[in-house]
């Protein structure tokens, strides 16, 4: 049976309230104003460097404190990762419903590894997933196809159906060449209609059905 990969933030949960705790714990300990909850989304898609890195350009701080800055905050965000983040309604059923069917589950994130692995540890989502891949694992970042297709090999598959949320996922699966469907709930910024996907949903109640029908 086909596997079906995943992305975690705005996909899966939402996240944001806990990055963005994270990010004021650090930018406030510098004097800095914090951030609301839809600047912090804005900066969501690329992994944290590049969180971390859009904020410090929002605030006009010295790109050479970047290093430092993205280790306090990976720091700050993990020593709390789960406390306000949210599983989306309907996910728990849709990934038992899928591996009833006979699906692998992958998940292929830019967050970094470690901090996904706690993550779905703390919410009690990992015994899905029969592999994870997340920032750091290697160099390459989404939409760069190559986590992606070392997820689909750790599932010991050559193709999927890939699951996400954002303009980086779409980007992601055109490159990988790979059916995409998008959940219209999460973080995107630009209309769903603009983004390219084989099909779109904004219940998890229905990706079981849309699933089957690329079989």
């Amino acid at each position: 049976m086909i596997p079906v990969v995943f992305d975690l933030d705005g996909t899966l949960v939402d996240s944001v309230p806990d990055l963005a705790a994270a990010l004021n714990r650090v930018f406030t300990a510098e004097g800095q104003a914090a951030f609301d909850l839809p600047t912090v989304t804005s900066f969501v898609g690329k992994g944290l460097a590049n969180l971390v890195a859009r904020a410090m350009e929002a605030r006009g701080l010295d790109p050479a404190d970047h290093k430092r800055l993205a280790a306090s905050v990976l720091a700050a965000y993990e020593a709390e990762p789960s406390a306000r983040t949210r599983i989306y309604p309907g996910v728990t059923g849709a990934l038992d419903a899928l591996r009833a069917k006979g699906h692998p589950l992958g998940l292929c994130t830019n967050k970094p590894e470690a901090a996904a692995l706690m993550l779905l540890r703390d919410l009690g989502l990992a015994h899905h997933f029969d592999a994870v891949v997340g920032g750091g694992r290697i160099p390459a970042l989404k939409p760069d196809p190559a986590p992606l297709w070392l997820c689909i090999r750790e599932l010991g598959a050559e193709s999927a159906i890939y699951v996400g949320d954002s303009e980086v996922d779409a980007e992601t699966a055109q490159a990988a060449r790979l059916p995409f469907l998008l959940y219209t709930e999460g973080y995107r910024k630009s209309p769903a209609a603009e983004l390219p996907q084989t099909a779109a949903f904004s219940d998890f109640a229905e990706l079981p059905g849309l699933v089957a029908a690329q079989l």
